[in-house]
């Protein structure tokens, strides 16, 4: 990868316009960092993001993109499906799961483990994400040994919809989610991050599907746009966003 600063403002030469898919998560920072690209680079960059799972079938059912940015997990199941190119993996952010209460309640003691844990058995209902922050936190419960307490209790919000949706509307009492997809969100109140204890931190990277346009012109450009989403220069949206850098 080159430096960002490699990526010139309108370089002359041929433009494109790329094509991607992303899971919700890092929706708010991608709109930030491809209309930066754009306004660096003269490319123009339309990713859409839906849930996580639903995502990765589409990739797998072959519908074209240039990239596919998705929790790092899921792009190795993609690269193993062979539908994802080996060695295009790049690792963009650190994202961590956050509470959440409807605006207004009473916000709930998560300082520690033990305070979550309380938090949990003490609310009526509790929602969390089917991505794999969601699938950490069923194992966290596990652990704990109250999964069948609780699991009349449980509700797993529907794949691409916000778990922000169901707190804020009254559904559920507690939610679970990435912090990113709770911090712009209405009508909810962040508690706060989990406790370093049991925070559940999620790798989000991208992949380059193996039957994306590698036309020269539309690999460079690639290249670059995802030169630019790791460089120093993207640091400040990632945490704006509620994420962290990997690099």
């Amino acid at each position: 990868m080159t430096n960002a600063s490699e990526v010139v403002a309108n370089t002359p030469g041929q433009k494109v316009h790329l094509t991607g898919i992303s899971s919700m998560a890092t929706r708010q920072l991608l709109a930030e960092l491809t209309s930066s690209f754009t306004a660096r680079s003269g490319h123009t960059v339309a990713i859409e993001s839906v849930g996580g799972v639903d995502a990765a079938k589409r990739v797998q059912a072959g519908e074209a993109f240039d990239v596919v940015i998705l929790a790092s997990d899921a792009i190795d199941k993609l690269i193993v499906a062979g539908v994802v190119a080996p060695g295009s993996r790049v690792d963009l952010v650190r994202s961590g799961v956050a509470v959440a209460v409807r605006a207004g309640k009473e916000l709930p003691d998560i300082a520690s483990e033990a305070a979550v844990k309380r938090a949990v058995l003490a609310a009526k209902s509790i929602s969390y994400s089917t991505g794999p922050s969601g699938v950490a936190l069923a194992k966290l419960f596990e652990r704990w040994g109250i999964a069948e307490e609780i699991k009349s209790r449980m509700v797993q919000a529907p794949t691409g919809v916000p778990v922000g949706t169901l707190v804020a509307s009254g559904e559920v009492e507690l939610g679970f989610q990435q912090l990113s997809e709770l911090l712009h969100f209405d009508g909810i109140t962040v508690v706060g991050p989990l406790p370093a204890a049991i925070q559940i931190t999620t790798i989000f990277s991208a992949g380059l599907p193996v039957r994306h346009n590698t036309d020269s012109a539309r690999a460079k450009a690639v290249k670059s746009l995802l030169d630019y989403m790791i460089s120093p220069e993207a640091a400040e949206a990632k945490r704006r966003q509620g994420m962290e850098p990997c690099q």
